[in-house]
């Protein structure tokens, strides 16, 4: 691939929400998106600009990456029947497994704004909604006019990490490290409208919980470490109590709280060992 210039890399960082991801592809996303380092409670580090390849890579040196804010979307239509996706083939990380609607990250740069304090934009988090709407338009072909900003509820976030170990190995070079927010949507009809950029989403279907289920005990089926560790830890309890969690204000099931979890043991790499804290990989500012 052709190597560009700093100019570029500017332009692409300061991009409407609209042109992202146009005329790039898996690797030159991961050089110009720019994520947000966190710390352990979830504040952006000051003066971190970290890469979105730089935050991924998983070697000794760094052996469960760069901890940084992402997102994990739930789209639910009026039969309250959730839409999953299987991530591309040709994803660089995490390539065919199954998981929820959308995943990804807020980024640095971007207009509208989607760097916010993880503490006191609690519970509304403009700038990660912003995020949620660019990439469903990007990944799914949503239009903001059918899930729009304000229909997104926060309900809480989770802080894991996972190498990418089923793809490439014990030695895997990939992973994954967030602190993660949940956030849920639900749609009219059957469902928005959807547009699927092959490079990013591979299959894609609507489910109940009793199917989804089903899906997850297919042992034909790869899922993502981050959707399992979701719905072990409240997704099908908040998804059986829709109504409550989709609350613009009061749900019970909205909170501040971080809630850590490891990955199952096929995604530990060859570099991970139980000396290894919470903090591993942790930027502090």
């Amino acid at each position: 691939m052709q190597k560009r210039g700093r100019n570029w890399r500017k332009s692409c960082l300061e991009m409407e929400p609209l042109d992202y991801g146009s005329g790039m592809d898996q690797n030159a996303m991961m050089e110009t998106d720019e994520l947000i380092a966190v710390d352990m409670s979830d504040r952006a580090v000051p003066g971190s600009s970290i890469s979105k390849r730089k935050a991924h890579e998983f070697n000794n040196a760094n052996p469960r990456g760069i901890a940084h804010r992402a997102f994990s979307v739930f789209i639910f239509n009026n039969k309250n029947e959730l839409l999953v996706t299987q991530r591309a083939l040709s994803k660089i990380t995490f390539p065919g497994v199954w998981t929820n609607s959308c995943c990804s990250h807020p980024l640095q740069g971007m207009s509208p704004d989607e760097v916010d304090d993880g503490v006191k934009s609690f519970p509304d988090f403009p700038g990660v909604k912003h995020a949620a709407v660019r990439k469903l338009r990007h990944e799914l072909g949503i239009q903001s006019s059918e899930v729009p900003h304000s229909c997104f509820r926060f309900i809480t976030k989770f802080h894991y990490w996972a190498a990418d170990t089923i793809t490439y190995g014990r030695e895997a070079p990939w992973g994954e490290h967030e602190i993660d927010y949940v956030l849920f949507a639900k749609c009219e009809g059957d469902g928005p409208t959807l547009n699927i950029n092959p490079d990013e989403v591979e299959d894609y279907k609507f489910v109940t919980a009793e199917e989804l289920k089903k899906m997850m005990d297919d042992s034909s089926l790869l899922w993502s470490p981050w959707f399992i560790g979701i719905m072990e830890n409240g997704g099908f309890e908040w998804w059986s109590d829709l109504d409550e969690a989709l609350k613009a204000a009061g749900s019970r099931y909205c909170n501040r709280d971080i809630i850590f979890f490891d990955p199952p043991k096929e995604h530990m790499g060859s570099y991970n060992n139980p000396s290894h804290g919470r903090d591993t990989g942790v930027l502090t500012g």
